[in-house]
């Protein structure tokens, strides 16, 4: 490496070293501190949680309860269950929804040494055809709709078969997994290609999820309350943080502003974890949910994270209202697990805050990292980050930099002020008109302060003068109609006019991922009006 490019990576590393310090003030040496955090997985943790507070309640699912003990000592029965279908490192595909059999049969998996690879139990045959030849998932646990498409590519077992297992558990229990073994293989979404199988250690989980619970003072005092699915990483992390601490989740298989409003009140919880569409409901139920009984519950949580897609400025100045707070701003990709995050002493509701401890983050640009408030693509390296993509060698290869770094395809900058990062949008997102570039966020940001739009997306049409046409699609609020000049003015108003959506199309919703990620690529493929 030539001293140039060393000084320009210092320069990253000393920003992301500030950051880890923020984090944790209290901790001499943070980098040391989170080098240890991957020593032990999470099953061992949540084992010695087990024997420290059996007793206590850990996971409740709409109401169903189970408490550290129970859990571990069913995991334990799954786990014989397969040890005798299996052999470790043996992929076993999991396809279910949210549920305390999901929790059991995902511990029993790791228990028995095997890799977990996480479905989307809405998943189609041929989406699911791809996970199982792609992983070669030896096994199934799944929920009867998702079973019934499985069936025929591999063996299934129901997720909530546990008194059969039971009946099955033989013998002495395998030795745990350990940090360097595969723990699951998440994938992609696949809005550009088809979905990449990520494959993460144990080591690469424990440290993602503890260092993140360190900077958020996550104790086994915490009640953690949220509805997000489990087969991503951002439910599934939640879940995680519960059994490491010994602390409690109670969680909801399907959203409703209602339901989560009551969970938090009636769990007496600490800690929301959400979404922006979740957030965004919540704050257009304002008027219902602070007359609600469950009001001073939401305003009473110490700990509001949103991630996995962007916080619109106008919603974050609306929630402190509803949650007596700013929500806990943070980013993370599949294949680095949680990277950066809004320091719990002094969040921003405009940026994503600042590399977490162990984290190694810059902003480069061609050959130079960026400089302070210039944009540049996102790239981390760390004990968090996965090693290359699943049988894939070519996408790793692609991936990754010549001196190790990972390459997230987001484009970032460092805000000059705040020393806090800020998120543009996705490379590939990017839209290129009449050869200028345009950030799809930039303009939705400015389309989402309209008092008659209550969110917005941007994407490049083809267009055959131009190369691409900046279009916009806003989800109104109630009352409102179109006033598409009236849209396209305001945006002149902010941005050079290259940057103004041309055409302007009401939808009563916008596409999104299970997460709440806008599908961008599905509006830009849709039969739009030129005038």
């Amino acid at each position: 490496m030539s001293q140039r490019r060393a000084e320009l990576v210092s320069r990253g590393e000393e920003w992301s070293r500030a950051g880890w310090r923020a984090h944790l003030p209290g901790v001499t040496d943070p980098g040391a501190y989170a080098a240890r955090l991957g020593a032990e997985t999470i099953p061992a943790l949540a084992a010695g949680s087990a024997r420290r507070r059996g007793d206590r309640l850990a996971v409740a699912v709409d109401g169903a309860a189970v408490t550290h003990g129970r859990l571990d000592a069913d995991s334990a029965r799954v786990a014989a269950w397969l040890a005798g279908r299996i052999d470790p490192g043996d992929r076993v595909l999991l396809a279910a929804g949210t549920s305390l059999e999901f929790l059991r049969c995902y511990l029993g998996a790791w228990r028995a040494g095997a890799v977990v690879v996480l479905a989307n139990p809405v998943g189609t045959a041929a989406e699911f055809g791809h996970l199982v030849s792609d992983s070669g998932a030896r096994l199934a646990f799944a929920d009867p709709g998702p079973a019934e498409r499985l069936g025929p590519m591999l063996p299934v077992a129901g997720a909530g078969d546990l008194a059969a297992m039971t009946a099955w558990a033989r013998g002495p229990a395998r030795p745990g997994p350990g940090p360097d073994d595969t723990a699951l293989i998440a994938y992609t979404s696949g809005t550009t290609g088809r979905p990449k199988g990520v494959p993460l250690t144990h080591a690469e989980l424990a440290v993602s999820i503890r260092s993140a619970m360190a900077a958020w003072r996550w104790s086994a005092d915490d009640v953690l309350v949220h509805a997000l699915p489990l087969f991503h990483q951002h439910g599934l992390g939640g879940v995680h943080a519960t059994l490491i601490a010994g602390s409690r989740a109670h969680l909801l298989s399907r959203f409703s502003v209602a339901g989560l409003v009551a969970a938090v009140a009636e769990a007496g919880a600490s800690v929301l974890f959400g979404v922006p569409t979740i957030y965004q409901a919540l704050a257009e139920a304002e008027a219902e949910t602070r007359a609600g009984a469950g009001a001073e519950g939401l305003r009473a949580l110490r700990l509001a994270v949103c991630g996995s897609a962007p916080l619109s400025p106008e919603l974050a100045g609306r929630l402190p209202g509803i949650l007596g707070r700013l929500p806990l701003v943070r980013y993370g990709t599949t294949e680095t697990g949680l990277d950066v995050s809004n320091p719990v002493a002094d969040p921003h509701g405009d940026t994503v805050g600042l590399p977490l401890p162990g984290v190694l983050a810059r902003i480069w640009s061609g050959e130079t990292e960026a400089p302070d408030g210039a944009d540049g693509e996102i790239q981390l390296r760390g004990p968090q980050v996965f090693r290359g993509y699943w049988h894939d060698p070519e996408a790793t290869a692609a991936a990754f930099t010549p001196d190790g770094w990972f390459r997230t395809g987001d484009i970032g900058a460092v805000d000059p002020g705040s020393g806090h990062l800020v998120i543009r949008g996705r490379i590939k997102e990017l839209i290129i008109t009449g050869g200028m570039n345009v950030y799809p966020r930039e303009v939705e940001t400015v389309l989402e302060r309209h008092p008659s739009v209550a969110e917005a997306a941007v994407a490049g049409v083809p267009h055959q003068r131009w190369g691409e046409r900046v279009t916009a699609w806003v989800v109104l609020r109630p009352g409102q109609r179109l006033d598409e000049p009236g849209l396209v003015e305001h945006t002149r108003a902010a941005l050079s006019p290259y940057k103004c959506p041309k055409r302007v199309f009401a939808l009563d919703g916008l596409p999104r991922n299970a997460l709440g990620k806008v599908l961008r690529s599905e509006l830009a493929a849709g039969n739009w009006p030129d005038d």
